[in-house]
């Protein structure tokens, strides 16, 4: 089994040490799942792209400002990677973060606790329908084919978020992130961050390409039934 060793810088400013497993789900396994990545990342582009299509208009329309943004996200072996997503928060929505936070402690402590707020004043009307229907990630599909990301996989983390994941972010590191996961088809917005990262850990250490295609099905039924995501 091959490890993977690397380093980043945590928010802190501190640097974090990356030791994981390479692991055999990458051959044979990985080379399945990268298969599977590719056929659907390439099949959802071509037949979704009048929908993106749309989507961006409509905030280019409802919110001047780019349709698409990346943000930075903690990918493979702890590479920086720029995740992409339709815009759906207003223009420099982080100095609007930091600005509510400060004045704000509730909204501040409920951050602290989960990395979201369930009232976040940024989501743009249009920007909280995307989130609902998860439209907001199809520009993923794109991370996907590049191979930063995977269909299926942990939920991408901030760097800020690696010391949150302590003994667990090596299990982290060791496999791409994913578009979707065990967090996004077992509650979503619903979990504490601890379930998340347990969930995350779960996903890595018991990977097989059947639950990988569970989790794909699984996700359909969520999305359109809009349950637990803010």
């Amino acid at each position: 089994m091959l490890k993977a060793e690397s380093s980043l810088d945590n928010a802190a400013g501190s640097t974090v040490e990356i030791v994981g497993a390479g692991s055999a789900r990458y051959t044979p396994g990985g080379t399945l799942k990268r298969v599977l990545d590719i056929a659907i990342a390439t099949t959802g582009m071509v037949v979704l792209w009048p929908l993106m299509l749309m989507v961006a208009l409509a905030i280019r329309y409802t919110d001047p400002g780019p349709a698409i943004f990346g943000h930075e996200r903690i990918g493979l072996n702890g590479r920086r990677f720029k995740c992409l997503k339709f815009r759906s928060m207003i223009i420099n929505s982080d100095a609007a973060l930091r600005d509510l936070l400060d004045r704000d402690p509730t909204a501040a402590a409920e951050w602290a606790q989960s990395q979201k707020l369930k009232n976040d004043p940024r989501i743009t009307k249009l920007g909280k329908m995307l989130r609902e229907t998860s439209l907001d990630e199809l520009p993923q599909l794109w991370n996907v084919l590049k191979g930063e990301m995977s269909i299926v996989g942990p939920r991408p983390i901030v760097s800020a978020e690696v010391r949150r994941y302590g003994n667990h972010f090596p299990a982290y590191a060791a496999t791409k992130p994913g578009i979707t996961g065990l967090w996004q088809v077992t509650g979503r917005s619903d979990c504490t961050y601890e379930e998340r990262v347990s969930l995350d850990v779960a996903y890595v250490e018991n990977w097989s390409l059947l639950r990988d295609v569970w989790i794909i099905a699984k996700t359909v039924i969520v999305v359109f039934g809009r349950k637990g995501s803010y």
